[in-house]
């Protein structure tokens, strides 16, 4: 009996062992791998199992899945940071041969103003300096056959940015933006098809006689020049009589007359060394196009500038760019000078009307 009991508990036993081992032996293989995260529970407060929010950082050696997301590296950018601050307004300045008071606090802090205001749109600023390789010349050569000061062509990038279809609400126009009236007085014309303020070369000659007469009327003063040139000259004359003065710095006037000059003069600072500010040379500035000039008779009633493009070897958006002060798409019965690409001969070359 007792042999019978025994027999049947050592069968317990090795069933037992036999359920036993297996378990153990998987058990022991998977304590050398790390159990995914959602495997490992841990006992919350409450008894029940809670997932495990922190991931474990993956090991080096490790086969990431390729489904893994890749975050990118931060980039280190090098190089030394540039802020506004960097840029100097110089402690000496002048500016058509005077001297620029910046000593005197208001002044330096009106021209230090406009300064940073140029340095601030830095993508205006270079396209700024871009087109002065195309609207610089034309002003350089007239200035200096008259005898002015080279630094009055800077003026152009503060009437119109050097864009000679430049229109303003007061009905300004042109690259120096004469008004109707002052543009009649030195003989710009102005009619239903054309607007000779538009056109660079016949503006600029208009201004150099206006600023002439400025110069003269304010005894040499480029200052009081500027601002008569923008207020008008009995405006500024009246306001220096109110005030009892006779420098421009000390004048209180209208606030875009108040800024012209300050801004003039940080142009002049600014555009005149584009290496320094705008880390352009010379070689990235516009270069002004090849043109000439031909004579076109239109017998017709009118005639669409796209036909005369067309006939010149050119298109009618650049014929309306090289001659802006035609205002329609069409010229009526008339002659006409208009500018146009410069020919080639013999692979381009054309024939143009004889001037009556």
């Amino acid at each position: 009996m007792r042999r019978g009991w025994f027999l049947r508990l050592l069968l317990i036993v090795l069933l037992v062992l036999a359920f036993v081992f297996p378990i153990s032996t998987k058990a022991q293989q998977g304590s050398d791998q790390v159990p995914p995260p959602e495997a490992a529970p841990r006992a919350g407060s409450n008894g029940e199992a809670e997932r495990d929010l922190i991931l474990p950082e993956p090991l080096d050696n490790q086969n990431e899945p390729e489904d893994r997301l890749v975050i990118l590296p931060e980039i280190k950018r090098e190089g030394e940071r540039f802020y506004l601050s960097s840029f100097k307004l110089p402690e000496k300045l002048t500016f058509a041969g005077q001297p620029v008071p910046l000593d005197n606090w208001q002044v330096r802090e009106r021209i230090e103003y406009e300064f940073y205001q140029f340095l601030e749109d830095q993508g205006e600023s270079i396209i700024l300096a871009k087109r002065t390789g195309r609207c610089f010349p034309t002003a350089e050569k007239q200035l200096a056959e008259a005898g002015l000061p080279d630094d009055l062509k800077y003026m152009l990038l503060v009437e119109s940015k050097c864009i000679a279809a430049a229109y303003s609400k007061a009905k300004a126009s042109g690259p120096w933006q004469f008004m109707p009236s002052t543009g009649r007085r030195y003989r710009l014309k102005s009619d239903s098809v054309r607007d000779e303020r538009r056109n660079l070369e016949m503006s600029t000659e208009a201004a150099v006689k206006y600023l002439k007469y400025l110069k003269d009327f304010r005894e040499n003063d480029w200052f009081l020049a500027m601002a008569s040139y923008n207020a008008g000259e009995e405006r500024v004359r009246k306001l220096l009589k109110d005030q009892k003065i006779t420098d421009y710095w000390k004048m209180h006037g209208p606030r875009e007359t108040m800024r012209y000059v300050p801004r003039i003069i940080a142009a002049k600072e600014i555009y005149s060394q584009p290496e320094k500010y705008l880390g352009l040379s010379k070689k990235d500035l516009y270069t002004p196009l090849e043109t000439e000039t031909i004579t076109v008779n239109v017998k017709e009633s009118q005639r669409t500038l796209t036909s005369i493009a067309e006939e010149f070897g050119t298109y009618f958006l650049e014929l309306k760019m090289l001659n802006p002060e035609f205002k329609k798409d069409v010229l009526p019965h008339g002659t006409y000078q208009i500018r146009v690409p410069r020919q080639t001969c013999p692979s381009r070359c054309f024939k143009q009307d004889k001037t009556p």
